[in-house]
This record gives structure tokens, sequence and C-alpha cells, in this order.
């Protein structure tokens, strides 16, 4: 098997700095330690270095390279003074299985693991059987899941609830909410909500909100509940400048427990730096969804947790609980068919229930148009979901209608990714008669934020429209407030944007529209695997239409997104005594 290696700039430096005073006359060292540099950069914590031995590698503009196999590519490797064994203090670090680290990454890692290890290992007074009747109602087969997963959330000062869209995870948060503070001591809890961009974080506060009213606790308690979610970052406290934070291990979070939504987008460093500025009796609550795509950086450490608890001999065994039972879409829903479809991994038996389907299933699959009739297949499409907000009477209704209907993409750049797509929207509904375009801040135009503004309250994954201000007729950026209204901002005055007729599957994680356009290449990539399928498909709560074809769709449901990494063995029993 050969590696095809586009070598960055970044990782022909790192190599060249790593491989100092090591005997490199072959180049096997600085390849290693390249494709080292580059798997951090695509989302991987370290190197297999056994899955690598023995193959050729191909890097641009230079001859194939053979690797030696993985006992002589140890050797090698042992031999360079900037390498260590796991307890050492080197820049690189090779562990027992052969994996090769950066020592950040390591670091996090172990770090990570023993924050995790610790708060499991710790059980706690759970609610009577009584109190949990009164929340979920009688269980005698034992079979309500989230009836279980708040008895181990309330047990164990580790915990993580997972489950896809319309599983519950929010009701079952909520009465967690409010089993906590039942509890003898409950109404001195210190209790903080978080996620990781913005948006999740008002979808989650504005969702506890509404079930406040909906729990069985005395009104005095309710009122207790606490009512605003964070981002993580501000959580923490972000230092301008630097990658740390205001809250760590020796300024830790003043707040008993702690619960994290969208825990799937959260990469290793910061979950590591959560987990460290925790108090050390402090409770830990993750949700998400283990089937989505990890985070943009570096770890999958959502999906790591789970699968070590799937584990025989597991430090995290017990702590994890899965929401299977959807109460958003019915039995005979297309969506919830097609992504369970997709997460089986059978690529025929996803189209052959595409095909089966009625007209009314809310699923479809067309082949990809030409690349000169991309825009004449999206016209219809874009001019139903988007012409209603463009015609809105106010900006609360226009954003409000705006959030009905979205084009997602595999890729980012290109014809068929984000960009490309954003730009044939716009000469679209430009052709259509609507006063799209002309400036870069132009009436109707939606915009991603894409970086935090804590002066401005506006955050990563926020989506708002600029508009006229019907007060003063002056242009304006709105976004929904967490009461449900619209708030204006000068469009001089945001951050970091883009245009979001069309946006990646990556950033509409923590999102749900009535009805998804989702756009694939016409040509397979490594980037298309079921993760992305499946996050695509379940952001939708009526319809799904795919532009695809057979051959790449089918690809894509096999092919699972692989994030390699040593974390999910730092969880097992096997790995408690070497962190300890």
């Amino acid at each position: 098997m050969s590696i095809d290696f586009i070598e960055r700039a970044i990782d022909r430096q790192a190599a060249a700095f790593l491989c100092r005073g090591g005997a490199d006359e072959s180049g096997v060292l600085r390849t290693v330690v390249s494709l080292l540099s580059q798997s951090v950069g695509q989302g991987h914590i370290c190197l297999d270095t056994e899955e690598i031995a023995g193959h050729s590698v191909r890097i641009a503009g230079r001859e194939e390279l053979r690797l030696p196999d993985a006992v002589h590519l140890t050797e090698m490797l042992r031999s360079l003074p900037s390498l260590g064994r796991p307890g050492d203090h080197c820049p690189l670090v090779l562990d027992e299985a052969g994996r090769l680290y950066l020592y950040r990454y390591f670091r996090y890692q172990e770090m990570l693991a023993a924050g995790i290890l610790a708060r499991a290992s710790v059980e706690s007074c759970g609610p009577d059987e009584a109190s949990l009747d009164r929340y979920f109602g009688p269980d005698p087969d034992g079979r309500d899941r989230q009836r279980q997963a708040a008895r181990t959330a309330l047990h164990r000062r580790f915990s993580v609830i997972s489950g896809g869209p319309g599983t519950g995870k929010t009701t079952t948060v909520a009465r967690i909410l409010g089993l906590l503070l039942e509890q003898p001591g409950g109404e001195r809890l210190r209790i903080a909500m978080a996620a990781p961009t913005g948006k999740a974080a008002a979808r989650l506060a504005s969702s506890i909100a509404l079930l406040r009213d909906t729990l069985p606790c005395p009104e005095t308690l309710k009122k207790e509940l606490p009512d605003k979610v964070t981002t993580i970052h501000r959580l923490l406290g972000t230092l301008p400048g630097t990658t740390g934070f205001r809250h760590c291990v020796d300024n830790p979070l003043p707040f008993d427990t702690v619960i994290v939504d969208e825990a799937s987008m959260v990469d290793l460093p910061l979950m590591t730096a959560l987990v460290a500025a925790l108090l050390p009796d402090a409770r830990l609550i993750l949700i998400g969804d283990r089937d989505q795509l990890a985070s943009v950086e570096a770890g999958a450490v959502l999906g790591d947790i789970c699968r070590a608890a799937a584990s025989q001999g597991s430090g995290v065994e017990g702590c994890v609980s899965v929401l299977d039972r959807n109460y958003r879409f019915g039995d005979g829903s297309g969506i919830a068919a097609l992504s369970r479809a997709v997460n089986s991994g059978d690529g025929h038996d996803a189209l052959r229930l595409i095909g089966a389907s009625g007209e009314g299933s809310g699923i479809s699959l067309e082949p990809s148009p030409a690349r000169e009739a991309i825009r004449k297949r999206l016209a219809v499409p874009v001019l139903e979901g988007y012409r209603p907000y463009l015609e809105a009477g106010t900006p609360a209704e226009a954003l409000r209608l705006f959030d009905r209907f979205r084009i997602l993409c595999a890729l980012r750049e290109g014809p068929w990714g984000a960009a490309g797509m954003n730009r044939a929207v716009e000469a679209l509904l430009h052709e259509a008669g609507l006063p799209i375009g002309g400036t870069p801040s132009y009436r109707g135009r939606p915009v991603l934020i894409t970086e935090n503004d804590y002066a401005h309250k506006l955050y990563n994954g926020d989506t708002g429209i600029i508009l006229a201000d019907p007060s003063t007729g002056e242009l304006r950026a709105f976004f929904t407030s967490p009461d449900g209204a619209a708030r204006a901002i000068p469009p001089e005055m945001l951050p970091k944007h883009e245009t979001a007729f069309a946006m990646t599957v990556h950033k509409s994680q923590g999102s749900e529209f009535e009805r998804v356009l989702l756009v694939l290449p016409p040509e397979d990539s490594p980037l298309l695997t079921r993760e992305l399928l499946y996050t695509a498909i379940t952001r939708a709560k009526g319809s799904i239409g795919i532009i695809g074809n057979d051959a790449v769709f089918s690809a894509a449901v096999r092919r699972r997104t692989e994030r390699r990494s040593g974390l999910r063995d730092a969880l097992l029993a096997k790995g408690i005594q070497r962190l300890i």
C-alpha cells in the first residue's frame, strides 16, 4: 500500500526540528514525524506506526520512500534524542502500542483520562425510586433509558448521556436538574451549563426554560434551576493572547455540577482544560450524540469515552447511558429510518430504503447534475426555501422563516462546497428579482458568525440576517435573542462571519431545520463518511433531499471517521495503574 502525502510547510519544519541529532540519512524519521504533524492537523491525536510500517510513502516533489517494518521503525525512532517513553518529558512520545505522539497531545490524553477515571470511581447517594417515579413514571421492566440516565448522573461523579436528535436528551437533563435540587442540600448546589458554541448554548437555555414548568418539583426549586448557558470558553475564561484559561487546576471553577451539551463537538485540548478546572468533588455530565461528526480540532473525545464504556474492564463502565427511543419521529418516519440505515454502514440498504420510500416519506436522492447545470437544479428549492424570509414583514419573522430551510455541503471550497453554493444561491435570488448582492452587507444577506465576540454577545455558530431596521431604515444585522426577540447590530461591528445560505455539515452541528438539502460532490472523497451523512440527515425535522450519485452515497455510508487516539485504552482498567 502507498501513502500519498502532501507535505505542508509546518509539517516539514516540525520534522526538521524534532529530528535534529538523529541519524536519518534515508529520510525515514523526517517522513514519519512529518506524517505525525499532518495527522494532528487532520484531527488525530497520534500516528499509529504499526499501521504505516512497511508501506511506501509518496510525497509530492520527492521520490517514493519505503518505510521499514515495525520492529526496525521503532528502533530508528528510539534513536531520536527528542523521543521518549510515557512518563518522559520529551517532545515526542512513543507508547507501548506503537502510537507516536507530540508530547502536548499525549499529556492532554493522560490528564483527561486521569481526571475522568478519578470521577468515575466516586459514587454518591442517588435519588430514591419514588422520586424517579415522579419524574419518569413507573418502570417495572427496567427499560426506561431516560430514567436510567438520571439515576447514573446522580449516582456517579462522571456520566455521559448519548442519543440522536429527538431521543429526549434535553428533557432528561431538565429532570436531572430537578432531582439534583431535591437532594439534601440541593438548594445550595452551584450548577453551570455550557456548550461548545453560542448557538448550542442558546438552544439549551431555551429548551430548559420551556421545560421548567413541566418538572414535578416545588415552585421554589423551579426558581433555582439555572437559566443561563454559556460557551465552554467563556465558562473557563479565555486569556487574550494565550491558549490558557483563567480557571484551571490552581483556580478551579466554583461549581458543584457542570453539564456540557453537544459534547461530540468538544476537542481533546478543550475537554482536558475543562476537566482540569473542575473542583475535585464536582460532578460532570456530558450530553451528546456519539454517532455525530467528531470535533473539528484534534480528538474524538465523546466517541472514545463511549467506546471505552462498552469494553470489558473499563474504568468508565456504567457511566454511559444511550437513549434510543425517538420521540420526534414516528415509527414510519423516513428520516429516522434513513439515519438508522446509514448508521448500520450498509450503503445498499440505505439506497434501497430511499428508492422504496414514497412521496411523503421526507427523503429523496437525486444524481449530481453537470457542474454547469447545478444552478438550474437548485432553482426550485432555493426560491421555495429562501423567498419567504426575504418577503417577511419583520426581522423576527425573517429569522424564524430563514431557519426553516438550509443547504448543507460536505465540502467547504469548490463549486460543490459551501462557498460555491453560496455564490450560486446569491445569483439565483438576484435573477429572480430579489434584492440580493451588490455590497458585502446587502439587505437580506444571512451571516454565520465564525468567532466569539463577548462584547456584542455574538458567538461562533450564531446566524443572523442583514435587514433594514423597521424604525430607521438603516441596515442592521439582526440576531435572535434568548427571549425570541430580534436584536440589531451594525454590520460594521460584526466579528468574523461568512454568508450562510449554505454551510458545511460540520458547522450545522447543534442546529435543526424543517427542510435540508444536502449537496455531495459528484466524485468520492475521503471527507465523505458515515458520520457526515448521519449528522446532515439528522439536522432535518421534516424532509431531507440529497443531491449525489448512488456510488458516492454508498461509499460514504461504508466509510467511518477514524480518529487515531489512545484515549479509549487509557480509560480501560489496564491503563489505570499507569495513570496513577
